[in-house]
């Protein structure tokens, strides 16, 4: 059956006319039009070579613009809108702005100002959302849009879930065992139940005749209903790995965060409360050895602690009230702690002193300690209100994080911390710049997303006044984490501080920045606050500044006044910032700590007691004024504070002073700094100077020397701290200002020597650290666009500095790219240049204005503007072009004439920028071609700003841009293809890169500029590629690279319109050779030439490339990767098919062409893609075969030969043939098909996936494209043309073919190995075990797996990777999705092949060769029908059939049986569907069928025929089959005869009902089958049963001997199988003879015998039976002489699998002969190479060891519960080696689990068995072991293991006895029962059990089983003496048996029990002397043993040897004297009592 539905289509062509042939073969010498598509000048242009494009513009303008119907107009051109320009408002953090608001700002601060407010500008293309860059299909998109898809109905699954359905209900332990006798058993009772079933409903006016027109069009109209609009939706989304083109908007410039952890301060609490204590926090690295963030201070007191401190505090600012923090760690690590210092009043005594009743007194002895408690607080009180303003250092502890974070276990991410807010993993959080990676593979250690924890910190120790500094803080730590640290030792503090740790949530209410501002959200100022604490990273953070800050951090480390004479110990150092020296000067810029005011004007560090070289941890923070100008300084003032009050000391005493001024050469100083402390009070005008000028007259401590050491930290996004950036902006803002002369450092800089200044300076750019030039990097790169946009003038002179400033550019890109290499996407892009371009990058000097009088306009800034609290519409307009008629041209000071401002402002940027690239020196070149893309980019936004600013877009695009800047951009285009060439197999990273840059920069140009011009530059880029490809050694390199290429182009968003999809496409003018040759050659179905214009759409002509430009080197670069002969094809296939498929997916997926005419014109672009699959069939993966067949349809191979050069002109013979209707047998087919053709035709096959993939474009086009389009093509085509489309169409119905929900169950756990191994991939990558460099590396060489998704690095969704396939264990939802989106697809593809099946049918209607078409077209409708289909697809398959078998009815009735054979058994089956629908179809289909067969011939005979073999093979191979719905069915086409009023008077309604009832009645014998499903034995029993009957019907008997051959070749009995195959091919030789007599065919079943002896019975089939006219007998395809070769040559492979290779060589000797006849060498090659093998087996297996080929055992069944089975005996054939435990266990398993417990029984003997003694209600089996057995005359024939093995009919088995009733007795009572059975045919059978038909016993006196005894010993040793080799083994184990000093029953007693005496009873005499000579024989046997024995054993065996021969002697001198007497004379011979076994040969003919 498998076999009919793979016929080739075109393959048996049917009596196609004559003169069609030799039209087609003239057609195909006169040169096919794809002969070859290389070189084909058909094409006019080889596909090698990118065609002239069309002038766009002008096209666009010859057509006017309303050409168009409606939707199809917006097809036409782009849009309007299409370019707009957006102002988004910069997301600000605060709430309020946060910059300064002085009134004079320096240049540089206004400009950073400026740069921190200004909005982000964007040009913004309206419609590029839709394009496949920025909204690619994935595979979660696909899932949004298969929502409310409907759940199609397939058979197979609801089969599996009805499993327990009413069909199954009847227990199968309650019927009876065997069928009846015959086959049509229980006649009448199966009609009854027929007439009382119920039908299913009829389909309404199926039986009205309507015109074939109207059905068409009703089934059509029913066809397009419920259609997905979008086919691919339903398709696997596109492999992301080929997203080449894929893209996203980078994210905005924000402020750079690490992981955010939020620490809450909940109480602090003492042993004592005696007085006020503070807290500070920080953390601290540990292994960088760096405090990594700035202090926050808390304050925990109640109030009745803070109020002592009254007289010392203003009011509290509520921002130093805050008790939560929230740290930011960049780099999170193991190494990191959060330590906390604790601080207190200072009051006299040193630390340990003041730290002693803390560690004393307990809290439970307040009451015992409350005079001293008194005592303390009242001292406590006195120093806080004397000293309150001064602290002391306490006590200190420190919290190991990574413990935190570790034991607080990762998170369930629900866990909700003490506000009970749900907080997201910290990925989803925002994305945080590149160092969210850590840095090496230990520090896998995250801060994020753990899980929140509340700690009590109990022990603190206390502040050692010696070790106060950071280093010792660090020494430390790192001995806390050592198991034995030395801190344990040491008595603790006891306190409890409660803290709470969590990751901070995403926004935090109530937060302030470091600066103090607010940050959003807000909700009420006076809440209490958390602050925002800043972060000083432990390594270089790469990431711009955003937003201003300007802070300055004073860390005073240490002070030495050891020499200082005078009362100095408690020492404080105050820190002032002044603006100038007087005192009021000082400015409130410190921040307070914490419970104070905000701001304050001097600070003190804390005093350390009675220590005059104190050092300090103190951290000062200041917010540096905007303007820093040369008189601001830092004053240092050292008091010595007195701790008990004296009279007459004052509280603080100055002891020195010194000063730090923080401008120098207008650089901010920072740094550490050793400085001189003066002990006089500073001379006026102190602080021009430093404190390293030593002053005259003035006193410093220790003589000059440096005392104070202190370190100034900047975090300023104002002052880059970078000498090369200073020096550079400096200079900048020096030229803007114009303010000469200047000094800078130690030079004065002129006018005369800026430029050459600022020239070096540029240069020096690349000097500059990366990280302040990351920083700032905006800045930078506003400033080099400046310099080349606005040429300073100086001196009245341009400066032309675009080259320097161009290089420099370069440079500075470079670096930023090298510092943020992590970060970058698979591009090579850097996410901050790219945002820099994309929002902060303006065009110098033309902020967008409004023109005066204009309204503002209203845009909508699409999905940009982000802050929500700005209105959605932003107002803006174009402002005026710059130019030289804009008179507000700003101009540097310096009256310039107005030529100059001219000059000034034609410069732009874009041209610069083209210009300088195209003449830059190679150094720079090779920095800029790195990063080309980010040059391009600029180019392209200065493109765009120009024209929206300038109101240029209304502009033709030909006058857009000066002709000398296309001619540069020309030039650079070609130089950087050409880079790219020639650079691919040096490095093929950049080139990779550049080559996608370069095509980004062509589709962004699109947009822009002349489309012609940029078509004109793609065809250059692709002609160098063309020439390097001839001499390139791997071309398989730069082919990907132009395929890349060619796929970003396509990706554009208005892809479709630049295709011209509106211009009809015009042939060229003048008929070129190759158009003559297409018009001569005519098409199969229209008289007139195909017309041009049709075939050009259809194939990649040169008009349709010329038109559909982008579309044509697309299909072209997908045609050139299908070449047959391309390299690196697999990869190239791929490429190129998911480059279609993903444009494909976009279109569905667009709504601007939802519409089905708009979508009509898109397929039109893909239309050559039908030819393209046609011609690549051969090679396209073979979804339609069983693995490992390759033979492929034939219709492949009709002629249409691929330019195979001799054969090209030629038509294939065997073809040529068949379209001439000759005689061509049907199974021919793998013979032609390995003609020359195919194997020269091979290339590189296809994968399954690429194939499927093509396959679903292909249908996508078919599915919408116009249909009348489509016939038009159709009709074009010619004949082989048209049956590979029909081959095509055959291979998407077996692609898609829908594979049920157990399958995606079995595939899930397939997937499951793969993607660990990515997951581990990921990992690396990640935790940075591999380099990120390498990992990019590797990235880009193989396309990374979670492709390009990861394209944009700052893309939110790749935390997740690619869901899909890395979640392997899909749950169960997924599975039914799965399975719901495949049925769906299954069913759409099917019928979009209907769908085209239908339009071929139309075209074919006229024309001759309709019968070859219609056939190939029916055929691929009927394995539509064969494949599992939905219930939906299968009513419109069906009404498609049923019209097909109406308007063409000769297709099955005239001509070839298989279709209609192939016909009835799918409608059969859909007969016995679950579902009802598909049942009323069937039904419906199945009775017009025969109403047609009947109206053409007045009978259906052949309908009839094929329906009853049909049912059989249906019944005898399906497991799932429900014979209860077919009754059903059965019933509903009875009705329908009953109700057909046009056939009433004719015998039409008796006929159907005679044949419904005959299949009722083999459905009823198949129900009995279904019932012994379990039991082989019965159910093959009644499959012979139901041949048997079938005697008269040689196609239903064939059926079923193949049905009970496949059913033994499952349970393993090959030798069964090959019978069956035997009978079969016996059974068409029998019908061959009838027909015609040739010599060669065997002459019937006789010339079988020597297979088996078997086979006569199908001669049974006599000439009366057996009318070979008769329509519709014996016309299967196996009744043919190649069926009979295929018959034979099954039974041979049948044979050689059961190892009778014997029998093997008997079949090809009927064989061979009707091989011979037919020349068919090929085939007799392989025969006699089977035979070789054959028989070299047998030579090796000759002692049949190798070979057990069955075991015998007799079974009888006993009891009514076996019904027909009772006393009936049987031979059951075994597999080899089978033990009598094994069987009697597996049928009394069977039995038992039948009728049930305890009810059947093994009788354990042999014995006969009494049928009265049984138990009526018990089964009894009998089973016993047989041994086949010949007579001695036959072993004479009998040679061989195989003869003693094949054809048994005799079997034996012995029963031994004694008289008293016992099995085994003494000697002389032993008796034995020899039991013969014959059976009713030979084994092996068809079957492997038979019926036993005689039986025969003789019983053995005890002598004769005496003699028996002792002849088979003799025998042994007879053989293990002969035996060759030798094995001394056995030989001594026979000879001990037979000599050793014998046990019981040994050969001595024997003979002493029989020879002892003579008999008296004469006729005993014969057995005595049998017996004498069996013992001589013995003895001398005995000799020739031992001698063997002797020659064979060791020297250590000599001893046992003479041991056996002294037995042997002993037992030769016992047997002496009884062997010696002499018998009376011998009597005559015995009367006829004994048996006589001669004449025994009368019983092996008996009953036969």
């Amino acid at each position: 059956m498998a076999a009919a539905e793979r016929r080739a289509f075109a393959h048996k062509i049917n009596r196609t006319v004559a003169a069609e042939v030799r039209k087609q073969v003239s057609r195909e010498r006169s040169g096919s039009p794809h002969s070859s598509r290389r070189s084909s000048t058909s094409l006019g242009v080889p596909l090698t070579e990118v065609v002239e494009p069309l002038d766009f513009e002008d096209v666009l303008l010859s057509r006017p613009p309303d050409a168009e119907p409606g939707p199809l107009r917006d097809l036409a051109e782009f849009p309007v809108d299409d370019l707009e320009l957006l102002l988004q408002p910069r997301e600000s953090r605060t709430t309020e702005p946060g910059i300064p608001e002085d009134g004079k700002l320096d240049a540089q601060v206004r400009a950073a100002v400026e740069m921190y407010t200004e909005d982000w500008i964007i040009a913004h293309r309206r419609y590029q959302h839709l394009s496949a860059a920025y909204s690619p299909i994935t595979t979660e998109t696909q899932r949004e849009r298969q929502k409310g898809l409907t759940r199609q109905i397939f058979e197979q699954d609801v089969s599996g879930d009805e499993r327990s359905g009413p069909e199954d209900s009847d227990d199968p332990r309650h019927s009876s065992g065997s069928p009846d006798d015959t086959p049509r058993s229980s006649g009448a009772s199966g009609i009854f139940d027929l007439r009382n079933l119920a039908a299913d409903s009829l389909l309404p006016s199926l039986l009205e005749r309507t015109a074939p027109e109207d059905g068409d069009r009703r089934n059509e109209a029913l066809r397009r209903q419920h259609r997905p609009r979008a086919l691919l939706a339903l398709y696997p989304a596109p492999d992301e790995d080929d997203a080449v083109e894929r893209c996203s908007r980078p994210e905005p410039p924000r402020e750079h965060f690490g992981q955010r952890i939020l620490v809450k301060c909940l109480s602090l609490k003492f042993e004592i409360e005696i007085e006020p204590i503070f807290g500070i926090l920080a953390l601290y690295d540990v292994r960088e050895k760096k405090k990594i963030s700035e202090n926050f201070y808390f304050d925990l007191n109640s109030d009745s602690m803070k109020g002592l401190l009254r007289a010392h505090g203003t009011h509290p600012a509520i921002s130093t009230l805050a008790r939560s923090a929230i740290f930011s760690v960049t780099y999170p690590s193991p190494d990191i702690f959060l330590v906390i210092k604790l601080e207190k009043v200072l009051q006299q005594g040193d630390i340990s002193e003041c730290c002693e009743p803390y560690m004393v007194m307990k809290e439970v002895d307040t009451a015992k300690n409350k005079e001293k408690l008194e005592k303390l607080r009242l001292a406590a009180e006195q120093f806080c209100t004397r000293l309150g303003r001064y602290r002391m250092p306490f006590a200190w502890t420190a919290v190991h994080l990574a413990n935190i974070v570790s034991s607080a276990g990762q998170p369930d991410r629900d866990s909700s911390d003490s506000e009970g807010e749900r907080r997201p993993a910290w990925t989803d959080r925002r994305r945080r710049g590149p160092q969210d990676r850590t840095s090496s593979g230990d520090d896998t250690c995250s801060f994020s997303g753990f899980r929140p924890a509340t700690l009590t910190v109990t022990n603190f120790f206390k502040q050692e006044a010696e070790r106060l500094s950071d280093e010792d803080l660090f020494k430390f730590l790192a001995d806390m984490r050592r198991p034995s640290s030395l801190l344990r030792r040491l008595r603790p503090v006891t306190a409890q501080l409660k803290i709470d740790i969590s990751p901070a949530p995403e926004n935090p209410h109530f937060c302030l920045s470091p600066e103090l501002l607010h940050v959003k959200p807000y909700p009420d100022p006076r809440g209490r606050p958390t602050k925002e604490i800043l972060e000083f990273p432990a390594r270089e953070v790469y990431a711009p500044h955003t937003s201003y800050r300007n802070l300055l951090y004073v860390y005073p480390h240490c002070l030495n006044f050891s020499s200082r004479q005078g009362s100095v110990r408690n020492l404080t150092v105050r820190v002032q910032y002044m603006a100038g020296e007087d005192p009021s000067q000082a400015l409130p810029v410190i921040f307070g700590k914490s419970s104070c005011s905000e701001f304050t004007r001097e600070a003190f560090t804390p005093v350390v007691y009675h220590n005059k070289s104190p050092e300090f941890y103190e951290e000062f923070k200041l917010r540096l004024p905007a303007c820093v100008t040369e008189n601001h300084h830092l004053l240092f003032t050292f008091y010595h504070v007195s701790c008990q009050p004296r009279p007459g000391t004052a509280l603080e005493t100055p002891v020195g002073f010194t000063w730090i001024p923080l401008l120098q050469h207008g650089r901010l100083r920072t740094g550490p700094f050793c400085l001189p402390v003066s002990v006089d009070q500073l001379p006026p005008s102190y602080s021009v100077l430093t404190p390293d000028v030593a002053l005259p007259g003035m006193r410093w401590v220790d003589g000059h020397k440096g005392v104070f050491s202190v370190e100034l930290t900047a975090v300023s996004s104002v002052h880059p701290q970078d000498p090369h950036l200073d020096k550079f902006f400096t200079l900048v803002h020096v030229l803007e200002e114009g303010a000469f002369p200047f000094r800078l450092k130690d030079t004065v800089l002129s006018e005369g020597t800026v430029e050459q200044e600022l020239r070096a300076s540029l240069a020096a750019l690349r000097l500059a650290s990366p990280e302040p030039l990351v920083a700032f990097s905006h800045h930078v790169l506003d400033k080099l666009v400046r310099l080349v946009v606005r040429p300073p003038i100086i001196g009245g002179q341009i400066v032309n500095l675009g080259r320097g400033a161009f290089e420099a550019m370069a440079h500075v890109v470079s670096l930023v790219h090298r510092s943020l290499e992590a970060a970058q996407d698979s591009r090579g892009h850097c996410p901050l240049l790219a945002a820099y371009v994309h929002y902060a990058f303006r065009l110098p000097g033309t902020e967008p204005t409004f023109p005066s009088g204009s309204p503002p306009v209203a845009v909508q800034p699409a999905t940009l503007a982000r802050g929500p609290g700005r209105p959605a519409s932003l107002y803006l307009a174009r402002s005026k072009s710059i130019s030289s008629s804009n008179p507000d041209l700003a101009v540097a000071p310096g009256s310039v004439d107005d030529e100059v401002s001219r000059i000034l402002a034609s410069k732009l940027l874009h041209e610069e920028l083209a210009l300088q690239w195209v003449v830059s020196s190679s150094a720079v070149r090779e920095a800029v071609l790195q990063h080309a893309w980010f040059f391009f980019q600029l180019m392209v936004k200065s493109m765009a700003l120009h024209l929206l600013l300038g109101q240029r877009l209304d502009t033709p695009r030909k006058l857009r841009f000066p002709g000398r800047f296309l001619d540069d951009i020309m030039a650079l285009v070609s130089s950087v293809g050409l880079e790219v060439i020639t650079r691919v197999y040096k490095d093929a990273e950049l080139a990779e890169r550049l080559n996608a840059s370069l095509a980004f920069f062509l589709s962004d140009l699109l947009s822009l500029v002349d489309r012609g011009f940029v078509f004109n530059l793609v065809r250059i880029h692709y002609k160098q590629v063309a020439t390097r490809l001839q001499s390139a050694p791997n071309p398989t390199l730069l082919l990907t690279l132009r395929m890349d290429f060619t796929r970003i182009l396509c990706s554009h968003e208005h892809y479709v319109t630049l295709n011209l999809p509106c211009c009809p496409l015009s042939p060229p003018a003048s008929p070129s050779p190759s158009v003559s040759s297409t018009t001569s050659q005519s098409s199969t179905f229209s008289s007139q030439a195909p017309d041009p214009k049709v075939t050009s759409m259809f194939e990649l002509s040169g008009p349709f490339r010329q038109q559909h430009f982008l579309a044509g080197l697309l299909l072209t670069e997908l045609a050139l990767a299908l070449e047959p002969e391309a390299e690196g094809a697999s990869l190239l296939h791929k490429k190129a098919i998911s480059a279609v498929h993903s444009l494909l997916c976009g279109h569905d997926a667009d709504p601007r062409y939802a519409e089905a005419t708009v979508k009509a014109r898109v397929a039109e672009l893909y239309l050559p893609l039908l030819s393209l699959a046609r011609d690549t069939l051969p090679r396209l993966h073979d979804f339609a075969e069983g693995p490992g067949q390759r033979s492929r349809l034939a219709s492949m191979l009709d002629s249409d030969t691929e330019g195979e050069g001799d054969i090209g002109g030629t038509i294939n013979p065997s073809v040529a043939m068949a379209i001439a209707g000759g005689p061509l047998a049907p199974g021919s087919r793998s013979s032609i098909s390995q003609g020359p053709v195919a194997a020269s035709r091979s290339g590189c096959p296809l994968s399954a996936e690429s194939s499927r993939t093509l396959l679903v474009c292909v249908l996508w086009v078919l599915k919408n494209a116009e249909p009348a389009l489509l016939q038009r093509w159709a009709a074009d085509l010619a004949l082989p043309q048209l049956g590979r489309l029909l081959d095509l169409l055959y291979l998407c119905l077996a692609a898609f073919e829908y594979k049920g929900r157990k399958a995606f169950e079995r595939i899930n756990s397939l997937t499951f190995k793969k993607s660990l191994d990515m997951k581990a991939r990921l990992e690396e990558a990640i935790l940075g075990t591999i380099g990120a460099r390498q990992e990019m590396v590797r990235r880009s060489r193989e396309r990374s797996p979670f492709g390009n998704q990861e394209n944009v690095r700052w893309r939110k969704s790749i935390t997740h990777w690619r869901q899909t396939s890395d979640r392997v264990d899909k749950t169960k939802d997924e599975m039914e999705h799965e399975a719901l989106v495949d049925g769906n697809l299954a069913t759409e593809a099917s019928l979009v092949v209907l769908d085209t099946l239908e339009i071929i049918v139309q075209t074919v209607m006229l024309s001759e060769a309709r019968e070859s078409i219609l056939g190939a077209v029916l055929k691929v409708v009927l394995y539509s029908l064969g494949s599992a289909q939905s219930a939906l697809f299968l009513q419109h398959g069906l009404a498609t059939q049923r019209a097909l078998v109406s308007k063409f009815p000769e297709l099955l009735f005239e001509e070839d049986t298989e279709l209609c054979a192939d016909l009835c058994l799918r409608l059969l089956r859909h007969c016995g569907s679950r579902i009802s629908t598909i049942r009323m179809h069937a039904s419906a289909s199945l009775y017009l069928l025969m109403r047609q067969n009947f109206e053409i011939g007045n009978n259906f005979a052949r309908v009839k025929m094929q329906v009853t073999m049909s049912l059989s093979s249906l019944v005898g191979t399906t497991q799932s089959f429900s014979e209860e719905h077919l009754r059903r069915s059965l019933k509903t086409i009875l009705t329908y005869a009953e109700e057909d009023v046009g056939l009433r008077d004719s015998t039409f309604a008796e006929q159907v009902q005679d044949l419904m009832f005959n299949l009722h009645m083999i459905l009823t014998d198949t129900v009995k089958m279904k019932e012994h499903q379990e039991d082989p034995e019965m159910l093959i029993d009644l499959m012979y049963r139901i041949a048997r009957g079938y005697q008269g019907s040689p196609d239903l008997r064939l059926t079923w001997l193949q049905n009970m051959a496949g059913k033994h070749a499952e349970l393993g009995n090959h030798a069964e199988a090959a019978q069956c195959m035997v009978h079969a091919a016996a059974l068409v030789a029998e019908y061959l003879a009838l027909l015609e007599d040739s010599r060669y065919l065997p002459v019937g079943c006789v010339s079988f015998q020597n297979i088996s002896s078997n086979v006569l019975e199908e001669s049974a089939i006599s000439d009366d039976i057996l009318s070979p006219d008769e329509e519709g007998f014996c016309s299967g395809k196996h009744f043919t002489e190649l069926g009979l070769v295929g018959l034979l040559e099954q039974a041979a492979a049948y044979f050689t699998m059961g190892g009778l290779y014997e029998a093997v060589n008997e079949v090809y000797k009927t064989l061979i002969p009707i091989l011979e006849a037919h020349r068919d060498y090929k085939k007799l090659a392989a025969v006699h190479g089977k035979l070789q093998e054959a028989f070299t087996k047998i030579m090796h297996q000759s002692s049949g060891w190798e070979r057990v080929f069955g075991t015998y055992f007799r079974v009888g069944f006993y009891g009514a519960r076996f019904g027909d089975l009772d006393e009936q005996e049987f031979v059951y054939k075994e597999p080899s080696i089978t033990k009598l435990a094994e069987i009697s266990h597996r049928l009394e398993e069977f039995y038992t689990e039948r009728f049930g417990e305890d009810v059947v029984e093994i009788v354990k003997d042999s014995n006969p068995v009494d049928k009265t003694k049984l138990d009526p209600q018990k089964a009894y089996i009998q089973i016993t072991y047989v041994e086949p057995h010949f007579d001695t005359y036959e072993l004479k024939d009998r040679v061989t293991y195989f003869d003693r093995n094949y054809g048994l009919r005799t079997f034996l088995f012995c029963t031994p006895f004694t008289p008293d009733g016992r099995a085994h007795g003494e000697l002389p009572e032993q008796h034995k029962r020899k039991t013969l059975l014959s059976t009713d045919h030979a084994f092996p059978y068809i079957k492997t059990r038979i019926r036993v038909c005689h039986r025969e016993e003789t019983v053995l006196t005890p002598v004769e089983v005496a003699i028996e005894d002792m002849q088979k010993k003799t025998r042994e040793l007879a053989f293990a003496t002969e035996q060759d080799p030798p094995d001394a083994k056995m030989l001594q184990m026979v000879l001990q048996g037979s000599v050793g000093p014998t046990v019981n029953q040994g050969p001595l007693e024997v003979a002493q029990v029989f020879l002892a005496e003579i008999p008296e009873d004469p006729k005993l005499f014969r057995h005595h002397n049998k017996l004498r000579l069996c013992f001589k024989d013995f003895c001398k046997k005995c000799e020739d043993a031992l001698r063997k024995n002797k020659a064979l054993i060791g020297p250590d065996q000599k001893e046992y040897h003479r041991e056996l021969e002294r037995n042997y002697c002993r037992l030769r001198e016992a047997l002496q004297p009884l062997l010696t007497q002499r018998l009376p004379q011998l009597l005559a011979p015995t009367t006829a009592g004994l048996r006589n076994s001669l004449n025994r040969a009368s019983f092996r003919k008996a009953d036969l």
